[in-house]
């Protein structure tokens, strides 16, 4: 089956060619770019990349318009600090010769604070990156996107790297961008939260990855990585507490 991989850009110049390469294998690769100014346009250009420029819709809707946009019904979906391990690759080469599927899982490895984390919530971050496009398609959620399906999705060998660049405090600014999107958008949905939401949501996430998850086995990256997991929960309750004050 023919494969297209699409990317969406932003000033990726730094990650991009990486990326690039590992997908090289692809019979086509697209990238949408929203006004980048680091030549990440020129980078994509010279691993030859179809460059579309688009303004920013959001990661659900841009996704989506990327996956509309390839050639071929078959997509992986990459970020640009994404990059396929060659074990993944092999995997994807052969099942694309006959599909036992139309919806396919990879297995996400996070390197965080100069360590890939191998437990808790850093791995295996199952997530849905390569598929049939009539089968499957990008949420409309302006953050935290997801592929939506009806139906099941078939797991494949070896990772997909994720190598972020950024600083800690990147990182931090990120994630406060989040869950200010997540507050408003459990607000548009009419939720509430109060201050079981608070105490309980934290907890029950440290439980969960840094002991049901054996994320203690990564060492003072996994307890940070995980500390911020549950920073964000309360965050994001707080943030439509005060959304709900507001209104």
């Amino acid at each position: 089956m023919p494969l297209s991989a699409v990317i969406i850009t932003h000033n990726a110049g730094s990650q991009l060619e990486a990326c690039l390469r590992s997908i090289a294998f692809a019979d086509e690769i697209v990238v949408v770019d929203s006004a980048s100014t680091d030549g990440t346009v020129e980078i994509a250009r010279r691993h030859g990349a179809r460059v579309i420029d688009r303004e920013w819709l959001g990661f659900g809707p841009q996704k989506q318009f990327a996956v509309e946009a390839a050639a071929h019904d078959w997509v992986l979906c990459l970020d640009a600090d994404e990059r396929v391990s060659e074990p993944l690759r092999s995997s994807i080469e052969t099942e694309l010769k006959a599909p036992r599927s139309r919806v396919y899982c990879l297995s996400r490895c996070n390197r965080f604070l100069g360590r890939w984390l191998k437990h808790g919530e850093g791995y295996p971050d199952w997530i849905v990156r390569l598929f049939d496009r009539r089968a499957a398609r990008w949420s409309d959620d302006p953050v935290h996107e997801k592929v939506v399906t009806d139906e099941p999705a078939t797991k494949l060998a070896g990772d997909l790297l994720h190598e972020s660049a950024e600083t800690l405090a990147r990182y931090l600014e990120k994630q406060n961008r989040y869950t200010t999107l997540q507050a408003e958008r459990l607000r548009s949905q009419g939720k509430r939260a109060g201050a079981l939401n608070l105490v309980l949501s934290p907890l029950a996430r440290f439980f969960k990855f840094y002991f049901l998850r054996l994320g203690f086995l990564d060492g003072v990256p996994g307890l940070v990585h995980v500390t911020i997991g549950c920073m964000n929960s309360f965050s994001k309750y707080a943030k439509l507490i005060e959304l709900q004050g507001s209104r």
